[in-house]
């Protein structure tokens, strides 16, 4: 098995996330009067957030009553946070490694793609200010861009499509959360990649599907070349 080409998730993965996407969730909730806590949210991580705000919303309300439009008026003040932040703060940086993993697959043949919970308008965000859009980056799939987000794989097939990758087993998902193990699992990739470097331990991840279990994507990077 040779792979050939490389899905890593986002925030967690390879860009530094220290609890800021947890707090920009429960500040979109609180915006309506909903107190949450990072407890609440953390197995929440990696879903497309709107999902992950009706999930949220159902714990505290007659489901019946949850609208579209207020879960998306929720979702506006998370994403605006998120794009403030990704814009602004001086902490923003990638997971130590992340470009120079994306240049060594590049090196070796492997291209590189993105897949995150985030929607479009924050992954651009993140891409224009890491540098990732001057030739690091072969794809990026946002999950506003297709029907179902993790766990489904509809992200990774969006990617294939567009990059010309035909065999599933040919692909490699490395990300931090259960939700990326098993859109991994879901695709049927010949590589399941987890990584501690985000919101969950290697003990977490374990109990999930996964080919490996790594510290970071450079880690990956390695199993990737490899294989």
């Amino acid at each position: 098995m040779a792979i050939k080409l490389a899905v890593f998730d986002m925030a967690g993965t390879t860009v530094y996330d220290k609890g800021f996407v947890h707090i920009a969730f429960i500040q979109g909730m609180q915006s309506k009067g909903f107190d949450v806590t990072h407890d609440e949210v953390n197995p929440l991580m990696g879903l497309h957030k709107p999902q992950a705000i009706r999930i949220m919303l159902e714990k505290r309300v007659d489901p019946a009553t949850i609208t579209e439009d207020f879960v998306m008026e929720i979702h506006d003040v998370f994403e605006q946070n998120m794009v403030d932040f990704y814009t602004n703060d001086p902490s923003v940086r990638e997971i130590e490694g992340s470009s120079a993993v994306f240049q060594k697959l590049h090196d070796a043949g492997v291209k590189v793609a993105l897949d995150t919970g985030f929607g479009r308008k924050i992954t651009d965000t993140i891409i224009k200010r890491l540098g990732w859009d001057k030739g690091l980056v072969d794809a990026s799939c946002a999950s506003d861009e297709v029907a179902q987000g993790r766990p489904y794989p509809d992200m990774i097939k969006k990617i294939m499509a567009e990059l010309d990758i035909e065999h599933v087993e040919d692909v490699a998902k490395t990300g931090d959360t259960p939700v990326d193990l098993e859109e991994g699992q879901n695709t049927n990739c010949g590589l399941v990649i987890g990584v501690t470097s985000g919101a969950y331990t290697g003990e977490a991840l374990a109990e999930y599907y996964h080919t490996h279990i790594v510290p970071s994507v450079v880690e990956a990077c390695e199993l990737i070349l490899s294989n």
